[in-house]
């Protein structure tokens, strides 16, 4: 940060953008004892972080051989993927398919249909149709799981709406949908969100990893947990003692535990968008909202006659209108310099009276906003270390603002090695393709440990 550069009363107006360190643990301390009620059966339906149980008791440990295939859904777009492992190679083939808009709010018969429909033709495609194979399918939508391959879906995000779905066991609904075409042989392994993907797939390649990580347009986490901890888990089946618990933490502060660090910029933000009061950690945090909040503290200060000489533009003064990838090419700027900055100040925003103060007054906005989602991840990633409490950890991180944003990493490094306990080591590592290959992964440690029980 060239600090030396920004002007006083920009700085002075950001102190509510930054935390100190009682801050931090205060955070640390109230997300840890949020934890502690999702786990508990007597306190769970009351908990806002709710710590779902995943039914997953065992990571990867390399020795997983096969052909496996996976379903991708989170969104408008749904892909199959084929995946075939041996020792030290891992091998890829995936399709994309589009949902188009009357399938999303259609019923629930006709969504599953289209994906058994797609799923056909690609098996047909790839000629494993003779084959019967172990299948991973990651849901990125809510769900309450009762096993490993049930998980009921607690209501649609994204602009679905399908009908007959709701309360439903996917798993059986994706079933029946092969069922009724009759020509398709695969075996659900599991069923398991982007989360749980995102560990699984780095913990393939590295056995330290026990958390997983998205900081992307959303958050979440999960982290492996022993079974004794987690109530919920009513599995007959006690196999590794550990089990991976989805904390669904975007959802913590929604009671108002955030209050004390939350500011106007984050109450407009929650207030203008499509689930007010809800999601309110994510809302400090994700690609979805970090270009929205920066654009509203500019245009408070340019009204205060801070930037620009008091004198904004149309779309400066419009929601939405900076985007979070702005705030990543900003701050990718070599320290001192301001290219990105004006030519995004100019040419994107139409404010051509911009200065080189103002420039370096916007970088220091945006390095606030991306060091206070930072921060913020950072303090839940050190209270799970903590928790955890084992000599070295590897934390699998997936999402847009992790991958593109220039600094998030180190800043996350930073901050992190501040709040850990002494004696642990940790390391955070870049997921690849989580809701894939992860998936793909999940079926396998299934079919590996199936196979021993046989034995």
């Amino acid at each position: 940060m060239a600090a030396e550069k920004v002007d006083p009363a920009i700085r002075d107006g950001c102190k509510e953008l930054v935390f100190d360190s009682s801050q931090l643990q205060e955070l640390s301390k109230r997300f840890l004892a949020d934890v502690h009620k999702g786990l508990k059966k007597q306190t769970h339906p009351s908990s806002i972080v709710k710590c779902f149980v995943t039914y997953v008791q065992d990571l990867p440990n390399g020795s997983e051989k096969g052909k496996f295939l996976a379903l991708d859904l989170g969104g408008t777009n749904f892909r199959v993927l084929l995946i075939e492992l041996s020792k030290d190679h891992f091998e890829m083939r995936s399709k994309i398919y589009a949902i188009p808009q009357h399938i999303m709010l259609g019923s629930g018969e006709q969504l599953f249909d289209h994906i058994a429909d797609c799923l056909a033709q690609f098996m047909k495609q790839e000629q494993v149709m003779s084959e019967t194979l172990p299948l991973g399918f990651t849901f990125s939508f809510p769900l309450t799981q009762k096993g490993l391959t049930k998980g009921y879906l607690e209501r649609w995000t994204k602009g679905f709406n399908c009908s007959n779905c709701v309360g439903n066991d996917v798993v059986q609904l994706l079933k029946d949908a092969i069922a009724r075409r009759g020509d398709v042989k695969i075996k659900v392994c599991a069923i398991l969100n982007d989360t749980t993907g995102t560990l699984m797939s780095c913990a393939w390649k590295n056995p330290y990893c026990r958390i997983g990580l998205i900081v992307g347009t959303g958050s979440n986490a999960c982290y492996v947990e022993k079974q004794k901890n987690a109530e919920l888990f009513d599995d007959a089946d006690k196999g590794s003692g550990n089990v991976l618990i989805n904390l669904e933490w975007g959802a913590f502060g929604d009671d108002g535990s955030l209050d004390f660090i939350r500011t106007d910029y984050d109450r407009d933000v929650d207030t203008n968008s499509v689930n007010p009061g809800r999601q309110l950690h994510e809302k400090m945090i994700s690609g979805m909202y970090m270009g929205e909040i920066t654009r509203l503290a500019l245009e408070k200060f340019t009204k205060q006659g801070l930037l620009f000489g008091g004198k904004g533009s149309e779309a400066l003064f419009t929601r939405g209108k900076f985007y979070t990838k702005y705030v990543s090419e900003i701050e990718g700027d070599p320290p001192g310099t301001i290219t990105s900055c004006k030519d995004i100040l100019v040419e994107e925003l139409d404010i051509p009276h911009a200065t080189d103060q103002d420039c370096h007054n916007v970088r220091y906005v945006c390095e606030c906003v991306s060091r206070r989602a930072a921060d913020l991840v950072s303090s839940g990633i050190a209270t799970l270390l903590n928790k955890i409490n084992e000599p070295r950890v590897t934390v699998a991180i997936d999402g847009s603002v992790y991958r593109y944003h220039p600094h998030f990493h180190n800043l996350m490094m930073e901050r992190i090695s501040t709040m850990i306990n002494p004696g642990i080591n940790f390391d955070l590592m870049l997921s690849e393709d989580g809701s894939g290959r992860g998936a793909a992964l999940v079926a396998a440690v299934a079919s590996r440990i199936e196979q021993q029980q046989k034995k």
